[in-house]
């Protein structure tokens, strides 16, 4: 095989489908006429003893294969060599046992040559095992022909050359160039791809993809060739996350096309694949302070969530998500899925808490036709629906007690059977769990199994309330505005600075969605481009002593382009002055990096009053 160097030696594979004799014979008939450069190995499915009469007519021709000894076929590592000659007395693979081991040796007929051997077939007239000795003569005939017409007319350099043109295209490559076939057998696997995913490619080539890079190979979810698959590949461009031998966590750019035979069955995948990993990062510390997989925010509360998301979405362990009402724990769900592995699968949502005891258990495990009343036909429950992706099971702790023990055996074993089925049915599925209540609280009460709860608490995800995060206040705004003008035509951009004082001052019960709810409703009621006190629902209007107007007028942080100050109308004796609040000022001072000159400004006080302020009621 050329191995990236013009001295490195070829290697030809004679590879048969008999016992052996005609490999033999021709490994000695290619050492008596090529260079010493050429190396040779016959190879077929159960090798045969010695054939004198091959033997003795080889002597004829002063060559002595003796010595020469074929292989079995199990022991060759597929694309272990740069030409493989196919010597075939069995065209009809579904005939023969050792033509269906060699056509699978092989694979298809439309491999590229980055890097894969290069294949010859030469056909041979089918003899029985008893065949004579004119049979064998005119083997030898036809294989002494083909082999000095390979090698005089230059053929077999000509190959080699090739391949090791081709080859070296690939290793000057700086993505790395990964190619399969329909059996997912991979045969071109270049020095940037070693590079992208920590493995060898000695240790790749020939082997499956999903048994290389388990469980579903280097496009994860994303996979076209899982078994099973009906569906023709396509030309697909995405992002995984993928984890190294060594245990490194990398994230990798896949871009796959098929290869179609021209017969038009199910070809080739050739992907060229790309290390993200810097990039990703680099792109997560820049964007982060703005937003992340749909998540809004700045805070550092909401930032140790993206960290944690980032962090669990390598494994497949199961996460717990907890948080109040409102706070978004099917977004912070769907995060994790989109940044796991099986990003490409489905992510499938059920709410635990909306559906009765026998409902939920066919809603989930599926059922049979005829297994209840309605039941007029088989129906998939979610479970199936989210084999190889995620399933959410929200508001958890609204099980029941008895069902609470079908799901643990359920996460146990990874199997269970249709309501009114018998049939055990194994899924590959993520869990990810919500709730809003305290689990270990439920547990002490005993009304929530401690077992489950560890099966389903792997990893705890807690979602920080939105009164704990309110310098993010000013991001979700412009969000969900953005978001009313898309569905209400309304040209609304900005929040008033007085409105956003009873936004701040608002201890946010319902959190994110009571906020989305306000933001709405005060859509309604603005006719111009600018949100204003009066036009937010009453318990807004409220400051925290719950009187109308009680609010503290907090200008926005200075990068906000949702929030501008009301126009004001004069004010007798010089204006009014503003009464500080302790945790007004704490939120002030955190929007503005801890600048006390740009906090007074935001605050609407000169630098003195805030000074005094901080000195008589130091904020922490």
């Amino acid at each position: 095989m050329v191995n990236g160097h013009s001295n490195d030696p070829v290697q030809v594979l004679f590879l048969t489908d008999d016992d052996g004799t005609l490999g033999r014979m021709a490994e000695g008939l290619l050492r008596s006429l090529a260079p010493p450069s050429v190396e040779t190995i016959s190879a077929c499915p159960a090798p045969g003893a010695q054939d004198p009469r091959a033997r003795d007519l080889m002597q004829e021709l002063n060559i002595d294969i003796s010595n020469i000894v074929s292989q079995p076929l199990s022991r060759i590592p597929r694309g272990a060599s740069g030409i493989i000659i196919s010597l075939t007395r069995h065209p009809d693979a579904a005939k023969a046992q050792g033509a269906t081991l060699c056509a699978d040796f092989l694979g298809g007929d439309d491999h590229l040559n980055i890097g894969a051997p290069v294949r010859l077939c030469w056909p041979f007239q089918q003899v029985s095992d008893a065949a004579g000795e004119a049979d064998l003569r005119a083997d030898l005939k036809r294989l002494r022909e083909n082999i000095r017409t390979l090698v005089d007319q230059g053929y077999l350099n000509a190959f080699a050359n090739q391949r090791h043109r081709l080859t070296q295209l690939g290793e000057l490559m700086d993505e790395g160039v990964v190619a399969h076939d329909p059996q997912r057998r991979i045969y071109v696997f270049n020095r940037a791809a070693e590079r992208a995913t920590g493995c060898r490619r000695e240790d790749v080539l020939g082997r499956d993809c999903h048994e290389v890079f388990p469980p579903d190979g280097i496009c994860g979810a994303h996979c076209e060739f899982q078994d099973g698959a009906v569906e023709p590949p396509r030309d697909r461009s995405f992002e995984v996350p993928f984890t190294t031998p060594a245990g490194e966590q990398r994230k990798l750019k896949v871009s796959s096309r098929p290869v179609t035979a021209p017969t038009g069955a199910r070809g080739d995948i050739l992907a060229v694949i790309h290390d993200a990993t810097e990039v990703d990062e680099l792109r997560y510390r820049l964007g982060r302070m703005q937003s992340y997989q749909g998540m809004i925010g700045q805070s550092t509360a909401l930032r140790e969530v993206f960290d944690t998301i980032r962090q669990v979405a390598g494994s497949d362990y199961p996460v717990l998500i907890t948080g109040e009402s409102g706070t978004g724990k099917e977004l912070a769900a769907t995060a994790i899925h989109a940044e796991s592995r099986r990003s490409g699968g489905p992510f499938v949502p059920v709410n635990c808490g909306a559906l009765p005891e026998t409902i939920l258990e066919s809603e989930l495990f599926g059922h049979v036709r005829g297994a209840f009343t309605g039941a007029i036909r088989s129906k998939k429950g979610r479970f199936e629906l989210a084999d190889g992706g995620t399933l959410f099971l929200d508001e958890v702790a609204e099980l029941t007690p008895s069902f609470q023990v079908k799901l643990l055996r359920v996460l146990q074993d990874q199997r269970f059977e249709r309501v009114g089925g018998e049939k055990q049915i194994q899924v590959d599925v993520r869990i990810l769990a919500a709730t809003n209540r305290d689990l270990r609280t439920m547990i002490s009460q005993g009304n929530f199994r401690e077992d489950l709860f560890y099966r389903l608490c792997v990893v705890p995800l807690a979602l920080p309330p939105l009164r704990d995060r309110r310098e993010d206040l000013p991001l979700l705004v412009e969000h969900v505005l953005a978001n009313v003008r898309l569905q209400t035509g309304k040209d609304i951009r900005r929040v008033s600075d007085e409105a956003l004082g009873c936004l701040l001052q608002h201890r946010w019960p319902g959190n994110i969605r009571e906020l989305i709810n306000a933001l709405q409703f005060a859509s309604v009621r603005c006719d111009g481009d600018r949100i204003l006190p009066e036009h937010l629902p009453p318990e807004l209007r409220a400051g925290p002593g719950g009187m109308p107007g009680a609010h503290s007028l907090l200008p926005p942080p200075l990068h906000s382009s949702a929030f501008t100050p009301a126009p004001s109308a004069p004010r007798a004796g010089g204006g009014r002055r503003l009464k500080l609040q302790r945790d007004v000022v704490r939120e002030t001072l955190a929007a503005a990096g801890g600048n006390k000159v740009k906090a007074a400004k935001m605050l609407g006080v000169g630098r003195a009053t805030l000074y005094r302020f901080l000195k008589d009621k130091p904020v922490s």
